[in-house]
C-alpha cells in the first residue's frame, strides 16, 4: 500500500501533508469533494457514488489515492489498468473505466488509466493536483507499466469552438498561445498530448471532446 509524508506551502508556511490509498472511512469525505470540485454545467451523476468507490478501493486498491490536509481530506485520484492498444486509441471515457466502477480492471494491462483526479477549489493554491499526479506516477512505476494515460477535459475550447477545430485547440495550448484549465495543468504535471477524441466525455465546456494525455514510464522508454 502507499503513503508519502510531506510538506506542501501555503505562501510561506508549511502545511504537513499526507498521501494515502483511500478507504470505505473516506467515501463521505470524497464524495462531498467531488460536488465541490464539478459544479454544473458539469453532470452530477458523474459525481462519485458508494458503489464506484467500494469497486476502486475492492478492484485496484494501488489506484485509489487521497491526498490529506492537516488531517483533513482535501482531493483524490483514481486509476485502474487496461490493455492499451496506441494503434488505436479512440475510445470514450465511459467505455475505458465502466463508467467509473472500473469491473473491467486488467491486472495484467500495460497501461495505467486515470479515471479521475480532484481537489477541493479551496485549496488547490497548494499544489495538491501536481503530488497525486507525481504520485500515480510512483504507481507506474511500481506496477511497471508503459504509461500513465487519461483523457484531459478542455474546459476553455467552447469559447474558441467558432474559430478553430478541438486539434487546432489543443495545438494552440501546447505552443502556449492558449492556456487551458486542465490542459495546461496537465502539461505542467508532464503529461504530452496523444490526440483529441470525440466525444469522450459529456461535457458542454469541452464541446463533449476530451484530449488524451500521457506520460511514459521511464524506465520503459522505447524509440
Amino acid at each position: 500500500m502507499y503513503r508519502k509524508e510531506f510538506y506542501v506551502f501555503d505562501q510561506d508556511q508549511p502545511v504537513p501533508a499526507v498521501i494515502r490509498n483511500y478507504t470505505e472511512r473516506d467515501f463521505p469525505a470524497l464524495i462531498r469533494i467531488q460536488q465541490e470540485s464539478f459544479p454544473p454545467p458539469f453532470p452530477s451523476e458523474l459525481w462519485w457514488n458508494a458503489e464506484q468507490l467500494s469497486n476502486h478501493v475492492a478492484l485496484f486498491p494501488e489506484g485509489a489515492l487521497c491526498i490529506e490536509v492537516n488531517g483533513e481530506i482535501a482531493g483524490s485520484m483514481t486509476g485502474l489498468l487496461v490493455d492499451f492498444d496506441p494503434a488505436h486509441p479512440e475510445h470514450t471515457w465511459e467505455e475505458v473505466t465502466d463508467g467509473g466502477y472500473i469491473r473491467n480492471h486488467n491486472p495484467n494491462g500495460n497501461t495505467l488509466y486515470v479515471v479521475d483526479i480532484c481537489v477541493r477549489p479551496s485549496q488547490r493554491k497548494l499544489g495538491l493536483g501536481k503530488w497525486l499526479m507525481s504520485s500515480m506516477y510512483d504507481v507506474v512505476v511500481h506496477k511497471g507499466v508503459d504509461r500513465l494515460l487519461g483523457g484531459g477535459r478542455m474546459p476553455g475550447y467552447h469559447k474558441k469552438k467558432h474559430e478553430m477545430t478541438a486539434d487546432q485547440y489543443l495545438a494552440a495550448v501546447v505552443k502556449g498561445e492558449l492556456k487551458d484549465p486542465v490542459i495546461t495543468f496537465l502539461m505542467r504535471c508532464g503529461r504530452t498530448p496523444v490526440q483529441v477524441v470525440a466525444n469522450y466525455l459529456e461535457d458542454e465546456e469541452s464541446c463533449h471532446y476530451g484530449a488524451l494525455m500521457e506520460w511514459r514510464n521511464p524506465f520503459r522508454m522505447t524509440k
